[in-house]
């Protein structure tokens, strides 16, 4: 693993996800399937081929739930649960874990869903990009016009430096993924309870530290009960398309 960048990772799963219910009437966001796959192992099992080995998980709405699955999961990263009695948002969540780590880490939501280029992981090209000489955060960013599936908001901008810059409008020429690397140390003045990342995101920013990168492959912004149907339909297409290849192949030797 890269020497500046912490073998351990934060998975945010706390979150009620109302907007997708029915579907998470049962059953934290988190776990429910895209693809037939959980989205929290689609998440982990990027993060393993990272050189992730443990994931600190916050919980909160069904808990239980999400910590009798990732028991049961067999693979790394090893899962520490970071459980929040009472909800403390998308800061606050990752500040009460904050002992677990010691470097730079990658901190992705447990709803995360994307699609690697073929060339190279996403994580892996975040990794080969992070410098902590004059980053404080670094933002994997989805172009909004390659969002066909679901609906995409235009966080952010990006000059030619590669810094990012927040579009109030959200008429920006990107989508923040949630996924990031970050340093510990923005952490260092956070307020005690529930904030929100935000303010970390718009702090950095200010002082010139906030970066990113453009995701080459697709990322899917699940949402809604549409959203889930769409990219579920997709994944479903994909799959029926790779198997009529493949049995092309197979038999074209005999024609």
């Amino acid at each position: 693993m890269t020497a500046n960048i912490d073998d351990t990772a934060f998975i945010l799963a706390a979150g009620f996800g109302k907007r997708l219910r029915p579907y998470t009437e049962n059953k934290p966001k988190p776990i429910v399937e895209v693809g037939g796959i959980p989205m929290i192992d689609q998440a982990l099992d990027k993060l393993a081929e990272a050189g992730i080995e443990k994931c600190v998980v916050n919980t909160h709405y069904k808990a239980e739930v999400l910590q009798d699955h990732l028991k049961q999961r067999a693979n790394q990263p090893q899962a520490i649960i970071s459980h929040e009695p009472e909800i403390l948002d998308t800061g606050g969540g990752i500040a009460k874990g904050l002992s677990h780590f010691a470097a730079p880490f990658f901190v992705v939501s447990g709803d995360s869903v994307w699609e690697d280029a073929a060339h190279k992981p996403a994580l892996q090209q975040m990794k080969d990009v992070w410098d902590a000489h004059k980053m404080d955060i670094l933002l994997l960013l989805q172009p909004v016009e390659t969002m066909t599936l679901t609906h995409g908001v235009g966080d952010y901008d990006l000059d030619t430096q590669g810094h990012a810059t927040r579009s109030k409008d959200q008429n920006g020429a990107y989508m923040w993924t949630s996924i990031r690397i970050n340093s510990p140390k923005i952490f260092k003045h956070a307020p005690e309870g529930p904030f929100s990342y935000l303010e970390l995101l718009d702090e950095a920013q200010q002082q010139g530290r906030l970066y990113g990168i453009v995701h080459d492959g697709l990322w899917h912004h699940i949402s809604t009960p549409e959203d889930l149907e769409a990219v579920n339909g997709h994944k479903a297409r994909s799959e029926e398309r790779r198997v009529g290849k493949e049995c092309r192949s197979r038999w074209a030797p005999y024609h």
